[in-house]
């Protein structure tokens, strides 16, 4: 090419007071992104093991969804996991009003949003975070397994960020397991159907999540997948067999 592209620094702008205001937003937003990071790691670096709970905002107390969302995270706060979720109302609700009468605490990763999302009364322990990104990461790094129930673009959104995680050896592996097989009954479908005949994934990435229906057999699928490693590797179990800060 003759001619190359003209593509300005910001240094190069020629209005410096708009160059010194952007930089200067850039740089703030990093601060906020680096001190809601510092906080989760304060908050709960010691809540362990926990599960998150994902599920849609938008399905009533009256749903039966709820109803099962509550009861599974009461056994899983019974059994001695913190309950993590979004903080917000519908399943979210449900979560951590399971887990907050139950022995272990409920735990509410609240999104700043222009239309929805107030906290939930059922949080023990209560985070605002500004960005999702970070609230993601945070989900992520501090879960020893991931429970979906029903939920919107939201849920699916978790769900193949978690599976993408895993599949890429990002994040370490841990139990994914997903509530309600007349739910995800299409999804999972179009994913053997369409998918895996596509060589899109691998015949061994439908084995990163587990299909249940009860809250009893979501409990012992991630039991059973922690006691199977530590069978696997020789080794007793500890609370190091249900995480690590391999992130």
């Amino acid at each position: 090419m003759s001619e190359r592209k003209n593509i300005p620094s910001l240094r190069a702008l020629a209005d410096e007071d708009r160059a010194t205001s952007k930089k200067a937003r850039a740089s703030w937003q990093i601060f906020t992104i680096m001190a809601e990071f510092i906080e989760a790691t304060e908050y709960l670096s010691e809540i362990r093991p926990a599960i998150s709970i994902f599920g849609s905002a938008r399905l009533p107390e009256a749903s039966p969804y709820y109803a099962q969302t509550q009861a599974i995270a009461r056994l899983f706060s019974d059994a001695g996991f913190a309950v993590i979720s979004g903080g917000g109302g519908g399943l979210m609700e449900a979560a951590n009003r399971g887990a907050h009468g139950g022995r272990s605490p409920s735990v509410g990763l609240n999104i700043e949003l222009p239309h929805e999302q107030s906290g939930n009364s059922y949080q023990d322990i209560t985070m605002r975070f500004r960005h999702f990104f970070t609230r993601k990461v945070t989900f992520v790094k501090n879960s020893d397994a991931f429970v979906l129930m029903p939920g919107g673009f939201g849920t699916l959104d978790e769900l193949t960020e978690v599976l993408t995680l895993i599949q890429t050896g990002k994040s370490r592996k841990v139990p994914v397991v997903l509530v309600g097989s007349t739910f995800w009954h299409g999804l999972l479908e179009w994913v053997k159907t369409t998918l895996l005949p596509l060589a899109l994934i691998s015949t061994e990435d439908l084995n990163l999540f587990e299909v249940v229906d009860t809250p009893e057999a979501a409990l012992a699928a991630v039991l059973s997948f922690y006691e199977g490693n530590a069978i696997k590797n020789k080794e007793k179990p500890d609370e190091n067999s249900f995480y690590s800060e391999n992130f």
